[in-house]
């Protein structure tokens, strides 16, 4: 099953399924990407706040993993946020 149709079939909120399909149109090839929340809320047109919550339902739901990145000086730097199963996905179906 792909990866866009377990999050259609998943009881996951419009907020998460709008983050995902965000985060994975800005993905490498392997479902790795580091937008700021600012640019994800003013992309998609929501506060902060509901990218916040969108991306912790979809780590909860396993769709998703967060690593949190500090710059040099121990500042915020943006996420770094991997699409869990979709490199495996990719490697399959070019198979």
């Amino acid at each position: 099953m792909t990866d866009l149709k377990r999050i259609y079939q998943s009881d996951l909120p419009n907020r998460a399924i709008a983050v995902y399909l965000y985060l994975r149109g800005r993905a490498n090839k392997e479902g790795i990407c580091w937008p700021a929340i600012p640019t994800m809320a003013r992309e998609l047109k929501m506060s902060e706040s509901t990218v916040r919550r969108g991306v912790r339902d979809l780590e909860k739901a396993g769709f998703l993993s967060v690593e949190e990145r500090f710059r040099w000086n121990k500042a915020d730097s943006s996420n770094l946020y991997v699409l869990v199963g979709q490199s495996s996905e990719k490697q399959l179906l070019s198979k």
